[in-house]
């Protein structure tokens, strides 16, 4: 038989994080001590309250089918996050809850783009923002950058690659895998370029509360009505209240985007899960008390980690301003990527995830969403195995 796969389907690169996490998993079910730094999760468990919620409705009998989009009650408290946390203004009939940030993201793409159309996305980026832009039949355009600037786009590299083409422009802000945060300022900049241009912002806001040293998350949807109305903000429980398995994300966009998102949904998977729904709004509505805790421990993680990192002989590495990642610069090694993980772990038994599969070959993505312990042991393999490499 003669199995005929997609081309669409055949165009994609598998994920390499997941790929990663699943061959350091097998190797630890074998028996071996892996050190991962691979998987993007906290290791933190889902706050009680917001299990006690889910469980609740578990027990109550809230199995059965709810709205394509989500339970009004959810989408209420998202607009409501968004108007407390952002001041944004958002009817819940703007608001789409789907299952996980991913789905969120996927949906936008679907929407929005088809067969012809450009999609702009700066390097470093989210391993699957390429692989959704092909599956939507549109073309993903690359920008360009590196350490030198923090990882950020200039607005003129911005205006510079929008052509008659252009359709979205995908902002992630902290980034996921470089750590990288821009101002309010550049995000603004960026901001008017896509306003002026005509250009849809898909901002991936996922990691919003997660930044250090004072800084302050902003969207670029608030700076006027006219960036609200080019923005479409894709989010998600994961991050912020360590729900990675619950597969719940959301989504805010003007009513004409969003009424198309539901319905793609509605003939996609439907409804996300019910009764962890209810956790969502628990998570969203209950004590935020976990979140400072969390932080401080992940300062503390990021502080020791790019120190150590830095100490290292051809390694170099800008510090994160959110998310849970660093992601070191290991050109002066001699090694790509992938070459350079694929030894750290058969020869030191670490898990990290090659750069290429975030578009940057000369760097790698370590993860400090793991204990200290471990970032210890981890470092401690890493720094000898660039010794080897760099004498």
């Amino acid at each position: 038989m003669n199995y005929r796969i997609s081309h669409r389907a055949a165009s994609l690169s598998p994920s390499l994080t997941l790929a990663i996490d699943a061959k350091a998993k097998q190797l630890k079910a074998d028996g071996l001590d892996v050190v991962g730094f691979g998987a993007g999760e906290p290791d933190f468990d889902t706050p009680q309250h917001i299990k006690d919620a889910a469980a609740k409705a578990l027990a109550d009998g809230f199995t059965k089918y709810t709205p394509s989009s989500g339970i009004v009650e959810l989408r209420q408290a998202i607009a409501e996050k968004f108007k407390r946390d952002n001041g944004l203004t958002y009817k819940p009939s703007q608001v789409i809850v789907s299952c996980g940030g991913k789905h969120s993201c996927y949906n936008v793409v679907l929407a929005t783009c088809q067969e012809g159309d450009e999609v702009i996305i700066p390097a470093p980026y989210w391993l699957s923002y390429p692989e959704m832009v092909k599956l939507a039949a549109a073309t993903p355009v690359i920008l360009q950058t590196t350490d030198a600037t923090d990882f950020k786009v200039t607005p003129d590299q911005l205006r510079a690659a929008i052509t008659p083409r252009t359709r979205l422009f995908i902002l992630n802000s902290p980034s996921n895998p470089t750590g990288s945060l821009y101002t309010p300022a550049e995000l603004k900049a960026l901001g008017d370029v896509c306003v002026e241009k005509g250009v849809l912002i898909m901002s991936d806001e996922i990691y919003e509360k997660l930044v250090y040293d004072g800084a302050e998350h902003v969207s670029v949807a608030s700076f006027s009505a006219a960036h609200l109305e080019h923005t479409i903000i894709v989010h998600g429980f994961a991050k912020a209240y360590s729900m990675t398995g619950w597969r719940l994300g959301y989504l805010a966009a003007p009513e004409p985007i969003a009424k198309a998102i539901d319905a793609i949904q509605s003939h996609s998977t439907s409804n996300p899960t019910s009764f962890a729904q209810k956790g969502a709004v628990a998570a969203l509505t209950g004590p935020q008390d976990h979140l400072k805790v969390w932080l401080a421990e992940y300062a503390k993680r990021r502080a020791y980690a790019h120190q150590r990192l830095n100490a290292m002989p051809g390694v170099s590495c800008v510090n994160a301003k959110g998310a849970f990642y660093l992601f070191p610069n290991i050109s002066k090694t001699g090694l790509k990527s992938t070459e350079f993980c694929a030894r750290l772990l058969d020869e030191e038994k670490v898990a990290a995830v090659p750069g290429i599969a975030f578009g940057a070959d000369d760097y790698l993505r370590i993860s400090y969403a793991t204990s200290m312990a471990n970032i210890e042991k981890g470092l401690d393999r890493m720094e000898k195995f660039v010794r080897r490499l760099v004498k």
